[in-house]
């Protein structure tokens, strides 16, 4: 019994999918402060795959002007759900120079599909409202170094 716990112990070292951990919020990743016109927006930065598919899973609550910024590669189409996803969150798909390309209210622990309407390489999301509470739509641009010019 011994030597298949130690086995065990030592898959999750090596393979971090181990399922006592899937279930653990996270909240120790990296942040970067972005701007959205006069408001300030602290973000965790979510960009291994692991960490974008964990995302804001099993999260209790989340201050007003906190939310997640998962960046990827390059540019696609995003599409994302709230497996597992206790609050209400807004989704801002945006693009590499801070454009908000679209926004989509997404409902806690649904699999229902909520996709970019063009390839970003961003997406933002922030509690439920926080987008609309600020007047910023599509069109609006967000501030801060993820956002530089790639031209």
């Amino acid at each position: 019994m011994t030597r298949l716990l130690s086995v065990i112990l030592t898959l999750c070292t090596v393979v971090p999918h181990c399922a006592w951990s899937r279930d653990v919020a996270q909240t120790t990743l990296p942040r970067t402060t972005l701007k959205a016109g006069m408001h300030l927006i602290q973000a965790q930065v979510a960009s291994t795959p692991e960490q974008r598919s964990i995302g804001l899973m099993f999260r209790q609550q989340m201050p007003v002007n906190e939310g997640m910024l998962f960046v990827f590669e390059t540019p696609a189409i995003q599409c994302f759900w709230m497996k597992n996803t206790l609050l209400p969150l807004t989704a801002a798909f945006v693009s590499d120079d801070g454009s908000i390309v679209n926004l989509v209210d997404m409902q806690p622990q649904t699999l229902d599909s909520h996709c970019s309407t063009r390839p970003v390489r961003f997406v933002l999301e922030m509690n439920q409202g926080w987008f609309s509470k600020r007047g910023l739509q599509a069109g609006a641009r967000l501030g801060g170094t993820p956002f530089v010019d790639r031209r």
